[in-house]
């Protein structure tokens, strides 16, 4: 059995492999435990599903449905789990004024990169201009933040001022709601499985986004598609 070395990880995934403890050779000489050639990284769930993580996708440019999401914001936002900061930057670019916030400092590191203000911090911690922004985005599943959607977009409610509103990525209809556990695993690396450590998680359907917005003071005003995403706007009830 391959041995399980427990990691950050999203910093991992993010890029952030400067943190590995060496190997050392039979004659004590540091090997770089960095593969040549980076392994995927899923998101697994504890009820059995694996999510392939679009790592790519995120360190790239704005896809369609990121500009799209971007083109729906007409203030300051702020962008939550912001990740390497394509959506974050994809807004400033518009002109807007736009936060990302992560709890990774790899995804803070990478966003600032791009030439635009993120913060590290829990989105449960006090953040900037609470209460005062425009929109606040969970985009790329972050509606599954801390295992407890209602939790979470009462937290956004908070974020967001008396006419501001709330995008949210969600799962196609059927989904449902789902609360749970899980962690990223990546693929061998020199025979070894690298796993972070394990978190809660949850996962919200199309179908079931407004039960979960009522029961944080929010409702739907919007759904829409784009290609095979689907998206929830919310605002205060």
């Amino acid at each position: 059995m391959n041995p399980t070395i427990s990691l950050d990880g999203f910093d991992v995934v993010l890029g952030r492999l400067g943190g590995w403890s060496a190997d050392h050779d039979a004659g004590g000489t540091p090997v770089d435990p960095r593969p040549a050639t980076p392994p995927d990284h899923w998101l697994v769930h504890t009820d059995g599903r694996r999510d392939l993580l679009p790592v790519r996708l995120w360190h790239g440019p704005p896809e369609p449905a990121i500009e799209s999401v971007a083109a729906r914001c007409t203030g300051p936002t702020i962008d939550l789990g912001c990740g390497p900061g394509r959506l974050t930057r994809a807004l400033a670019q518009r002109g807007l004024v736009a936060l990302g916030v992560d709890i990774s400092a790899e995804a803070v590191r990478l966003t600032q990169g791009r030439g635009v203000i993120a913060l590290r911090r829990d989105v449960f911690e006090p953040l900037p201009g609470e209460g005062r922004w425009a929109h606040a985005l969970l985009i790329d599943g972050n509606i599954g933040i801390g295992g407890d959607p209602v939790r979470l977009l009462r937290r956004c409610g908070a974020l967001i001022a008396a006419d501001g509103t709330l995008l949210v990525e969600v799962e196609p209809p059927g989904a449902g709601l789902w609360q749970g556990q899980a962690y990223v695993q990546s693929g061998s690396s020199g025979g070894r499985e690298l796993r972070g450590p394990t978190f809660r998680w949850a996962r919200v359907g199309a179908e079931a986004v407004a039960r979960a917005a009522t029961a944080a003071g929010l409702r739907v005003v919007d759904s829409f598609r784009l290609g095979p995403r689907w998206f929830a706007e919310l605002a205060r009830s």
